[in-house]
């Protein structure tokens, strides 16, 4: 168990809040993203919490880190993409089959099943799917439905603080578009590996040239997202 010293009590505690207990645990996260993570919680953190995450994971004291051990730690502080802390995995599975009912209306609807809830608060703010085709727009993606929703309801084109959960990862237009509308966390189902802007094929949450704000988790309930785009395009090539 991870115990003071070198560590504060209170960031100790933060840290099992965060469930990160052990240093294997730890080591797993690494120092940098654990720090980061420290600060989404809410904590005010100095430097020296980072030289005392890196200490422990040494096996040293803090005080024995290098200058260009802080170099490179600054280095990789400044480069990491943004992170918070996420909800419980009960909360993120339940928004999630509420994005999985959006699904099924899109294939239902002849769509190519992706849906999307928004949350503000613990609410859900905006609930959509694809329309493409019954819109003839191809801008008419699950995401970019929920964020005209949620912009409407909040009466603002930026949603701090909201999160999305998404049955498939968004593509680069949708991925841009939450970035532009300041989404939180973005919460998906399933990876697209051919057009997936969130790491399969880029990651645009990562890119710091476009001043992110976005911390992404995927694999929420994947196999049932995967599970309703499977039996669509199944119906689809037998019809």
């Amino acid at each position: 168990m991870l115990t003071t010293p070198p560590l504060a009590p209170k960031t100790v505690a933060a840290l099992h809040r965060l469930g990160i207990h052990t240093l294997e645990e730890l080591r797993q996260t690494g120092a940098v993203q654990t720090f980061l993570l420290l600060k989404a919680s809410g904590l005010t953190l100095t430097k020296s919490t980072l030289w005392q995450l890196e200490s422990l994971l040494n096996g040293t004291l803090p005080q024995e880190i290098t200058q260009h051990d802080k170099t490179r730690l600054l280095a990789e502080l400044k480069k990491h993409p943004p992170v918070a802390a996420f909800p419980p995995q009960e909360e993120m599975e339940h928004f999630m089959r509420e994005a999985l009912r959006q699904a099924e209306q899109s294939a239902a609807d002849g769509e190519i099943p992706v849906g999307a809830v928004i949350v503000s608060d613990g609410k859900i703010i905006a609930s959509a799917h694809n329309t493409c085709i019954a819109d003839c727009n191809v801008s008419c993606h699950a995401e970019i439905n929920a964020l005209a929703q949620a912009g409407s309801e909040m009466q603002n084109y930026r949603l701090d603080g909201c999160d999305i959960y998404i049955t498939l990862e968004p593509c680069a237009m949708c991925a841009s578009a939450l970035i532009q509308a300041r989404i939180k966390r973005v919460i998906y189902g399933a990876a697209e590996p051919k057009t997936g802007a969130a790491g399969s094929i880029v990651n645009l949450f990562a890119d710091k040239r476009l001043n992110t704000h976005t911390a992404i988790r995927g694999g929420i309930l994947q196999e049932e997202c995967r599970a309703v785009l499977s039996r669509f395009f199944q119906n689809k090539r037998k019809g």
